[in-house]
């Protein structure tokens, strides 16, 4: 990629960022739509999950290929593809007439949202080379998560008590077709200066793992062991086999070794543990909010932006701290933070009183608003720029893979403590189990930014830096395992 001018820089981020935000307000609204979709498509708490997941899930199986493609074939031209299918995608969802065809065309945005994300972080990755301007890139690109769980929210209710949930699809459509435009005039075209060739065996076992895993967690509060143990067979099975198979191809979609270098396997397992407790609190505060407090979609909206707000203002604090002092101490505040705001639903009941409810989003926002840009940041910066679209894209994967299971997972806690009764009568205690898991992920996020983050962490960030490196050249073109 040529050197860019500073003027032109800040508009492929600007760009980029347009992206991610019809990607995440998306799914934040949505969450606020859930009732009515509920009540409108006849859905039960797992049809619920199924709507958020199928997006997640489909995301997360696609993404390291996307990114990989990206870097092969071209990143403008992925993620020009990429905008194209998630427009698309946003208006068949508009048109849905019943849960299962909402399902299918939320799996046809995420054909579409895989080609954006890891990408348009890869195209950040190799606009941005210096390292501090890099950070501090990254640390905007993470207040465009908080910007989304701002707006998200506010502008779902709104629109779903004005017009109806579908409308929240129909704002995808106008960003979509700018950012289209805008891309075919202003972002460089660029890729890795060795192609990589495809791995479909790697991808069918990811599809399978993701798949199976996930199917296995929503169905098991209502399904039989027998429907249930073969998928989780199946994800076991596949997991085995990418743990044999990858290492034996020299261009596999999962490099395993990546995960040598302890702040890459540090940052991915944050990123599932973190996004695992964001999309379990949505989902869970969301169905408190409207079905059991009753209120309408805008104050419901209204009652997220003590937990949105400091997103949007804690995401670029922290991209300038990793840029001038590294990614220990926002990795710190965001575990502390969201560990003891999981503890405060699980331990005194926080939503039962406006106080500590208040309290606890405040305390959730803080916490995510500071993990987003460690993870981007510590994924990419110790890998050579030539496999940026497949760190990036791991990096991402984690952060829909944790979205993914913990839906899942606390959506099953959620109705297996709920059963048939209603939700006013028992929600508080059925959904005690799921704060505790959410307490859980944030002290994972505290306890692994401690050990990953240190001088011996950045040692074997380096070496695996080197051997990546020398690997690349001794590598002949288009080689495969």
């Amino acid at each position: 990629m040529p050197e860019l001018s500073h003027r032109r820089r800040m508009l492929v981020l600007a760009i980029c960022c347009m992206s991610l935000l019809i990607v995440s307000l998306d799914n934040t609204a949505l969450n606020v739509a859930l009732p009515s979709m509920q009540r409108e498509l006849h859905a039960t708490t797992s049809g619920l999950q199924w709507a958020i997941d199928a997006y997640t899930l489909v995301l997360a199986s696609l993404l390291m290929l996307a990114g990989s493609t990206a870097d092969r074939i071209g990143r403008k031209r992925v993620f020009m593809a990429g905008l194209v299918i998630f427009t698309a995608g946003s208006l068949l969802c508009s048109l849905a007439p019943n849960l299962e065809l909402l399902v299918v065309f939320r799996m046809v945005q995420a054909v579409g949202g895989s080609m954006l994300n890891p990408v348009a972080m890869s195209i950040i990755t190799n606009t941005f080379t210096d390292p501090r301007e890099r950070a501090r890139a990254i640390g905007a690109w993470g207040a465009v998560v908080g910007i989304s769980m701002a707006a998200g929210p506010l502008a779902g209710g709104l629109l779903v008590e004005s017009v109806g949930w579908r409308s929240i699809f129909w704002v995808n459509l106008p960003v979509g077709l700018a950012a289209l435009l805008l891309t075919l005039r202003f972002v460089p075209e660029s890729r890795a200066p060795r192609p990589r060739r495809p791995d479909p065996v790697g991808q069918v076992l990811v599809i399978a793992l993701f798949g199976s895993l996930t199917y296995a967690i929503i169905e098991a509060p209502d399904a039989s062991l027998a429907r249930v143990l073969p998928f989780a067979a199946v994800a076991v099975a596949a997991l085995l086999a990418l743990l044999i198979y990858e290492p034996r191809r020299a261009e596999p979609l999962i490099d395993l070794r990546f995960f040598h270098s302890a702040p890459f396997s540090g940052a991915t397992g944050i990123a599932v543990s973190a996004f695992a407790a964001l999309g379990g609190f949505l989902f869970l505060s969301t169905l408190y909010l409207q079905n059991v407090r009753g209120l309408d979609a805008l104050h419901a909206g209204l009652w997220m932006l003590p937990m949105a707000v400091p997103t949007l203002l804690c995401a670029p604090l922290s991209g300038r701290l990793v840029g001038s002092r590294g990614p220990r101490l926002p990795l710190l505040i965001a575990g502390a933070a969201m560990t003891v705001s999981g503890l405060l639903f699980a331990l005194f009941e926080a939503e039962t009183s406006d106080v500590t409810l208040f309290l606890g989003y405040v305390l959730f926002g803080i916490g995510f608003g500071f993990v987003n840009a460690p993870i981007t940041n510590t994924a990419v910066s110790g890998m050579p720029r030539a496999q940026a679209g497949v760190a990036a894209a791991v990096a991402s994967t984690s952060r829909q893979l944790g979205q993914t299971l913990g839906v899942a997972v606390i959506g099953a806690v959620l109705a297996a403590g709920i059963g048939s009764s209603p939700y006013r009568d028992t929600f508080v205690s059925a959904a005690r189990p799921g704060w505790w898991i959410l307490a859980a992920c944030g002290a994972a996020v505290l306890i692994l930014g401690l050990l990953t983050s240190g001088r011996w962490a950045h040692r074997t960030a380096e070496r695996t830096a080197e051997r990546l490196e020398t690997a690349e050249v001794r590598q002949p073109v288009g080689t495969s395992g």
